[in-house]
């Protein structure tokens, strides 16, 4: 997805944050029933997607189609996603099965520690994906049943259930939607893709901080405390030594970073200069 498809999924997330503080498996399961009713028509899909058609017009139609059949965010989600622009028919599509798995990952972020180790939930969402498909790769048996096209959603779903009866809920909604709708890819395939997207937000609160030499814990300490105050939350730190550095710290939080080195100081000095 790219283009005007990619701006349009960055808005509908940045949208969805909002929700996500209270966000439930409900919602989540809402969305991926929308979108099995948007992939079953295609003159659905060009409707949504029309540019000629305002944004208005395409959100009133989808709240026409799913009003009173589902929650009302999940039907505000669904409307918000069909005013924006897409580039193709199966972008949005693409995007609304993005939103939900966001709802999925979301909840289980939300959990507190889950095991006697401390895991979060984001941990042992991804654990239980990766197992599923560890799983399915070690039989031939369960790689065709899950590629069968006669057997029923319900079918597969209840096979992939069997494989890893100790999953979280959050796993179980994931993987039956993998299994029961993996719109042209391999259930597998749509699996890694859900733990992607599960790994890339718990990347959002590991903060990666360089430095020359190894902290003492008191500066652990006020590091850890600085940066929870900054982000609101408590955040992972890993520490690594970087010599190459020469002084100060860098810090990195998913996508932002936050440079106080030397070396940083010099190359904005050389663009200065240049």
């Amino acid at each position: 997805m790219a283009g005007v498809s990619s701006e349009s999924l960055t808005t509908a997330l940045t949208e969805l944050e909002a929700r996500l503080p209270g966000a439930s498996l409900q919602l989540a399961t809402e969305l991926f029933g929308i979108l099995g009713t948007l992939d079953s028509s295609a003159g659905l899909r060009r409707a949504l997607t029309d540019p000629s058609r305002s944004g208005e017009e395409k959100s009133a139609l989808v709240r026409q189609l799913v009003g009173g059949k589902v929650s009302a965010d999940a039907a505000d989600i669904a409307a918000g996603l069909a005013s924006l622009r897409w580039a193709s028919a199966r972008d949005i599509g693409d995007a609304l099965e993005t939103l939900g798995a966001t709802v999925v990952i979301a909840v289980a972020e939300n959990k507190s520690a889950v095991s006697a180790s401390g895991i979060s939930g984001l941990e042992e969402l991804e654990n239980d994906l990766f197992s599923f498909n560890r799983t399915v790769a070690s039989s031939h048996e369960a790689q065709r049943a899950l590629s069968e096209p006669q057997a029923s959603a319900a079918a597969k779903t209840a096979l992939a259930q069997k494989l890893v009866p100790g999953a979280s809920e959050e796993a179980k909604v994931l993987i039956a939607q993998a299994v029961s709708n993996p719109r042209g890819l391999k259930p597998g395939r749509l699996v890694e893709r859900f733990a992607q997207l599960a790994a890339k937000r718990q990347q959002r609160w590991i903060a990666t901080v360089s430095v020359t030499r190894p902290l003492t814990a008191t500066q652990m300490d006020r590091l850890q405390s600085a940066l929870n105050a900054l982000y609101r939350r408590e955040l992972k730190i890993n520490v690594t030594v970087d010599p190459a550095l020469i002084g100060g710290i860098r810090v990195q939080v998913g996508d932002e970073v936050l440079d106080a080195s030397v070396v940083a100081r010099l190359g904005e000095l050389n663009r200065q200069l240049a």
